[in-house]
């Protein structure tokens, strides 16, 4: 009678389900089963291995990521192929166009020399974490041979290595861009998981800003008072808006009478369609604010010199519908207004600033004046207030630090009490009032 244990091992019976073992003429070890496939089908794999344990092993291994609802892997081309077509015909529906065009230049600087040779299903964490350490470390100059287009060599080609790295800012997006693609192959059951979601970059540090104190803020003010755009400047602090939902506000988005401005598009220039009225940035930028009394008179005041511009310009007026345009009614380039802000600092003697820096002016100074945080993120349009909290946190811990010295002042000195003792029917008087 023959026993189990007398069988040859390659003619063992395994389970149902289990697959089978045997040894090839090849001397490999060969096994072969049924995995869960993209559609919700079947498919017969084989994995090979030196003697049968490591063949059983690897069988084993996907049988088992098969019973847990992981397809097989149908991914057999490049990383580089997946991410043209995730552009293509993917991500161009889904983001905006200067987005697209973002993740674009990331997928052809970084991610498709770096990783782009190596097969889709087969990506590993280890590669990409590997990937990313010698972004890290290594000279862009170098690496994109910009050294090479110069006339005169500079850098690596004169034996001075200028390492100019990515920051970390920058490393941290082109990771996220890659998550983004690989998150879409899962989806779609080309692989089964996201590796690059198991290689954190850490969290890098905000980009510090400066922004205006009060008195550099009225300094500013002064500067552009008579200035041909004072409205928009005064506007931007007063409110914080962006730069391109300034530049597209139209008249009918004003309410000069009840004091309102509806934010409803930003104004930006794209590959295709050139200076365009795009959506706001998110769902929770498109919102109506108050406007102060201050710029609903600048506003007027504007009103009548565009009007005075039209009539001017007579036949060569372009009309636009904007608030903010050109002497001939053309709506106004961000680069230009650029340039007329850091013509206006230099004429007030103020430190360069960004203008994006207005909008966390307006903001600091909100806030420093013990306005609710809650109220600076509707203002500002911010999705969540979280955005808020982490944006303006060193506003807010010296906000805590002046609140507690204000306490410890109250604690050392307190009040003496010079009205009649207390009969305990009314509660004590507090030493000083703490905001």
């Amino acid at each position: 009678m023959t026993t189990p244990r007398d069988t040859p091992a390659s003619r063992r019976v395994r389970a149902n389900g289990d697959g089978t073992v045997y040894q090839r003429k090849d001397s490999r070890w060969e096994a072969a089963g049924y995995v869960l496939a993209p559609g919700n089908t079947r498919k017969r794999i084989r994995v090979y291995g030196t003697n049968r344990k490591e063949a059983l092993a690897k069988l084993t291994e996907k049988i088992a990521a098969s019973n847990r609802g992981l397809p097989l892997p149908s991914a057999q081309g490049s990383v580089a192929a997946y991410l043209t077509y995730w552009l293509d015909a993917v991500a161009v529906h889904q983001l905006r166009e200067n987005t697209h065009t973002r993740y674009t230049a990331v997928a052809r600087l970084y991610l498709t020399p770096g990783l782009g040779r190596k097969k889709l299903a087969k990506l590993t964490a280890k590669d990409v974490r590997t990937w990313l350490n010698q972004l890290r470390t290594t000279c862009q100059c170098c690496t994109r041979g910009l050294d090479t287009a110069r006339v005169e060599a500079l850098c690596c080609a004169a034996g001075k290595c200028c390492a100019r790295r990515l920051s970390p800012l920058t490393l941290a997006y082109v990771h996220s861009v890659l998550k983004s693609a690989l998150e879409h192959a899962v989806r779609e059951e080309e692989i089964p998981r996201n590796v690059a979601h198991n290689v954190p970059t850490g969290t890098p540090r905000p980009r510090r800003f400066e922004p205006l104190t009060a008195d550099e803020a009225r300094t500013f003010l002064a500067a552009v008072r008579g200035h041909r755009l004072h409205a928009l400047f005064e506007l931007a602090l007063h409110t914080g808006l962006r730069k391109g939902e300034l530049l597209g506000l139209r008249w009918e988005d004003l309410d000069l009478a009840g004091g309102t401005a509806s934010i409803r598009r930003t104004l930006q220039r794209t590959n295709s369609g050139g200076l365009t009225a795009l959506p706001t940035k998110t769902q929770s930028s498109e919102r109506r604010i108050a406007l102060p009394t201050e710029c609903l008179r600048s506003l007027e005041q504007h009103r009548e010199r565009q009007r005075q511009e039209r009539e001017a310009a007579a036949t060569g007026w372009k009309a636009s519908g904007y608030v903010f345009t050109r002497p001939d009614g053309t709506p106004i380039e961000g680069a230009t207004l650029t340039r007329h802000f850091n013509t206006l600092l230099h004429r007030a003697r103020l430190r360069r600033i960004r203008f994006h820096d207005l909008r966390h002016s307006a903001a600091t100074l909100l806030l420093e004046q013990g306005v609710e945080l809650v109220v600076i993120k509707e203002l500002l349009g911010h999705a969540h207030i979280g955005v808020t909290a982490t944006v303006y946190a060193h506003v807010r811990l010296r906000l805590q630090r002046d609140a507690i010295d204000l306490l410890g002042h109250a604690l050392r000195e307190p009040t003496r009490n010079t009205s009649k003792p207390d009969d305990g029917d009314e509660p004590p008087l507090c030493a000083a009032p703490v905001r």
